[in-house]
């Protein structure tokens, strides 16, 4: 079904109020295009959580959308990544941008965060 290696299980994903709250209080932020990136040293494995606010795309289908690319756009490039983090895209651009330019940004930001800037 999918490539060994490009998977995105639950264990991958970042949830929890504490750990959410650890993240948003101790991350250091970049950008990458249209994303603001949060992140900080992971424990074990990289965890990831995506974030499109209700203030810019008041319907659930765009946020959903965006939310999917983003994951995706991650899942393919999460190799970039030598060691754990814990990691929150924010998009913050006012429009529904496509693939390739998320992709592009996912990859950027990920390069920011694996070199600590």
């Amino acid at each position: 079904m999918s490539a060994t290696g490009h998977t995105l299980p639950k264990s991958e994903r970042l949830s929890g109020q504490k750990a959410t709250g650890t993240l948003l209080r101790e991350g250091r932020y970049v950008t990458s295009g249209c994303l603001r990136i949060c992140y900080r040293e992971g424990e074990s494995v990289s965890r990831i959580m995506v974030s499109v606010p209700k203030k810019l795309f008041k319907r659930a289908v765009r946020r959903n959308l965006l939310k999917r690319r983003i994951r995706e756009s991650y899942r393919l490039q999460k190799e970039i990544l030598e060691r754990p983090l814990d990691i929150l895209f924010i998009y913050t651009s006012p429009e529904v941008l496509p693939s390739e330019t998320i992709f592009k940004a996912v990859g950027e930001g990920l390069k920011l965060a694996a070199a600590g800037r």
